[in-house]
């Protein structure tokens, strides 16, 4: 059985869930999936910028650099986000 259906024999329910489940559903999984893929480019992006000599710990420059790395692609992705949403379809 895939992870879209909700049969329960019990209940005499039909089989297949319903659009709105589904697309709730899809909604989660793709904003997990947007997730990780979001921290893996910033972790990665931020991470090359920033860390000049990888060691044991952060210096002080590298932790602030970071920070501000994090934050620009985070005000970024929301200035996108509502630009993609609130255009006309």
């Amino acid at each position: 059985m895939d992870s879209f259906s909700t049969h329960s024999p019990s209940s005499g329910s039909s089989p297949q869930m319903s659009t709105e489940d589904f697309m709730d559903q899809l909604k989660t999984q793709l904003a997990q999936a947007y997730a990780e893929e979001f921290l893996e480019t910033v972790r990665g992006k931020c991470f090359e910028k920033c860390i000049t000599k990888p060691g044991s710990s952060l210096s002080g420059s590298e932790s602030s650099c970071i920070s501000r790395c994090v934050d620009r692609y985070i005000e970024a992705t929301g200035i996108i986000s509502k630009a993609l949403f609130s255009a006309p379809r």
